[in-house]
């Protein structure tokens, strides 16, 4: 993959983000403020983006989303590989535990 090749995938990306984000603060803001690990203020700005401000900001060369799972624990729970469905479902769960309180400690 060429670098020009990445950059439309990040535009792409950054563009379907956006759109996302907007349709879940919508729909419901509390769960889009957990789910996608944003600020109420964010929020608001992308509540009101018009189609021509999310194109633009979505242009740019810089992936707007990031990994919230920074450390090894969560990334060990969610990868949990080839233990079974019952440890697996556990897994996540304790994952998204995890997530959401570090969510409320950054808010």
């Amino acid at each position: 993959m060429n670098s020009d090749q990445i950059l439309t995938e990040i535009r792409e990306a950054n563009l379907s983000y956006l759109m996302l984000a907007q349709s879940l603060v919508r729909a419901d803001r509390d769960q889009a403020l957990f789910r996608l690990g944003i600020s109420e203020e964010t929020a608001a700005m992308i509540a009101v983006l018009t189609p021509s401000q999310m194109m633009k900001i979505a242009s740019g060369n810089t992936l707007l989303c990031r990994f919230r799972m920074d450390d090894d624990l969560v990334w060990g729970l969610l990868t949990n590989h080839g233990k079974g469905a019952a440890n697996d479902t556990t897994s996540r769960l304790h994952a998204s535990i995890l997530m959401a309180g570090r969510h409320r400690e950054a808010a």
